[in-house]
């Protein structure tokens, strides 16, 4: 029986999720804050006559219309960007699935906003379990996740959302998991 590393024991299987931590939210996180300070900078330089940014002389600038313009720009960007900040911070998304042998019980955590559910924890007996089901769809907009088929329940999905994963990658988790629950895989 296979283990993923993470798992503490033969009769655990963890996977952790990735959440919001993730380069390209680093990345455009990144992208977002430097140009709406940009913006917010130029529409200052108009504003006070006085060039704030070492690349360009926006002090020229009209401060109306083009100053104004620039600072909307800039405080909707710096917004934006600590929304993104936020959300890195708190690592939406992020979390594990946990199925254990011994005790027959499946637990999958997510974080989410800060609040009153900020922890989503499911917990489900084996005995609920019908099959794990790949699901694959090719195209612009390609999809490839996990789901658990529980009775009477909607499916839950397994994998992180964002892109896709790859195939091979999919394929064996969902092999290893159906062995390890000992339901049928389903969507190969």
């Amino acid at each position: 029986m296979t283990v993923s590393s993470d798992a503490p024991s033969a009769t655990i299987l963890k996977h952790s999720i990735l959440g919001a931590r993730r380069l390209s939210n680093y990345w455009w996180a990144a992208v977002v804050t430097l140009g709406a300070t940009g913006f917010l900078l130029a529409s200052l330089s108009s504003y006070f006559h006085k060039n704030l940014l070492p690349f360009v002389d926006s002090s020229q600038f009209v401060f109306i219309p083009q100053g104004v313009a620039m600072g909307f720009y800039g405080v909707a960007g710096l917004l934006l960007a600590t929304y993104l900040w936020l959300i890195i911070f708190w690592d939406i998304g992020g979390g594990y699935n946990e199925f254990d042998q011994a005790t027959q019980q499946i637990r999958i955590m997510r974080s989410g906003f800060p609040g009153e559910n900020r922890r989503i924890l499911i917990e489900h007996g084996f005995d609920q379990v019908l099959a794990v089901r790949v699901d694959i769809r090719e195209g612009l907009n390609p999809k490839r996740a996990l789901y658990l088929r529980l009775k009477g329940r909607p499916e839950l999905p397994l994998t992180r959302v964002g892109q896709p994963l790859p195939l091979a990658f999919l394929e064996n988790q969902g092999a290893e998991l159906a062995r390890f629950l000992q339901v049928p895989l389903e969507g190969l």
